[in-house]
């Protein structure tokens, strides 16, 4: 039995990697239903998989023996999640660690299909105890590290265990949080975010950054309708719900969609998005630091405009509420498939320019 670097081997990978995966999420690694169907079957034929459902989750599960084969193929990057009582080996049956177990699995999609490194062989060991600082080049980035991962520099991590952030994104420019919301605004506690906050500054000032890095937060989230939910989200009734504040700087929101996978990447590019900053900004005017807004150019009018594109929530809510204040007019320049939420949440006063996704992919993503 052997099929490395084939459809059915991945899927174990990511199973193993989140301990179960979410049936509902299988279009996402094997777009074709017909061919999704064989592989289910034969990975269940061959009883490397079972299908596990109980309040009314489905997901699929590894078996002994496939843990075996996998911990047998690659042990360094098996190990550490089909060995002792890892939550991915030992999997408790409650439904909401399960549903983190579904939602890991989401954004990692998400981060695989966006070509960043998941599995702990492909990365350097950044958040191990005793150990000499990692050397990481710049070229090396981006690099993804779950919390499970974090988790091993042991009693340090305590005062943030009740943290939902899923890991950490490494970028050239600063250090992402990674929280997925999934379809529901997750539980958000102020001062537990601000120690991940401090925690993440602290660890990582040195090594692999020169100085202290600037921490900011990646919410992801099923589509473009939960990003209008986390917008407008007042906390809830007991204010134990997401709410925009001011844990991070910048908040930014990317869906588990195809387009979410491309803004991943952009985000962590930031020569490209330089680049790509230039190219929207040619035909405008410099952006007037003396004005009380936020905002990244000016129309010959001297409207302001904001590139929204990055999807930063904290920056959108400072721009609608600096405009509504001080009477200014604006713009908004984002993807195509953001602008409905925008528009919903903005209104029609403002002015909007639409970025072709398609186009961007074609012509500039791939050539940056």
């Amino acid at each position: 039995m052997n099929f490395k670097d084939t459809t059915r081997y991945q899927l174990l990978e990511l199973t193993a990697l989140c301990g179960e995966f979410p049936t509902d999420q299988l279009y996402r690694l094997i777009p074709s239903q017909t061919y999704a169907e064989k592989v289910i079957t034969q990975l269940k034929t061959e009883k490397l998989l079972r299908t596990h459902y109980r309040d009314k989750l489905r997901g699929y599960r590894l078996t002994k023996k496939a843990k075996a084969y996998l911990l047998s193929t690659q042990p360094e990057r098996f190990a550490f999640y089909l060995t002792g009582n890892s939550e991915t080996n030992l999997i408790r049956s409650e439904p909401t660690r399960r549903m983190r177990l579904h939602q890991r699995a989401e954004g990692y999609l998400t981060i695989l299909h966006a070509h960043i490194p998941l599995y702990p062989d492909e990365k350097p060991l950044l958040f191990q105890p005793d150990t000499q600082p990692a050397q990481i080049s710049l070229r090396s980035f981006p690099l993804f590290y779950s919390s499970r991962e974090i988790k091993q520099l042991g009693p340090s991590t305590t005062k943030i265990r009740n943290s939902r952030c899923m890991g950490v994104l490494l970028s050239s420019e600063c250090v992402y949080a990674v929280y997925n919301t999934g379809n529901t605004l997750m539980k958000w506690e102020y001062r537990t975010e601000i120690r991940v906050h401090a925690f993440l500054q602290h660890q990582l000032s040195g090594s692999p950054y020169p100085g202290n890095p600037e921490i900011r937060a990646i919410i992801l989230g099923n589509d473009m309708d939960m990003a209008y939910r986390l917008l407008t989200s007042t906390g809830g009734h007991k204010k134990s719900q997401f709410l925009l504040d001011t844990s991070f700087d910048h908040f930014c929101y990317v869906p588990n969609t195809p387009e979410g996978e491309v803004l991943l990447q952009v985000l962590c590019r930031p020569l490209l998005r330089k680049k790509l900053n230039q190219l929207l900004c040619s035909d405008l005017l410099s952006p007037d630091h003396r004005l009380p807004v936020e905002h990244d150019a000016l129309t010959s009018q001297n409207d302001l405009v904001l590139l929204a594109y990055d999807f930063d929530m904290s920056r959108i809510n400072k721009f609608n509420t600096g405009l509504k204040l001080f009477g200014y007019h604006g713009w908004i320049i984002a993807f195509d498939f953001q602008l409905p939420t925008l528009k919903k949440y903005l209104g029609d006063t403002l002015q909007y320019s639409s970025i072709d996704l398609n186009k961007f992919k074609r012509g500039f993503l791939h050539e940056a």
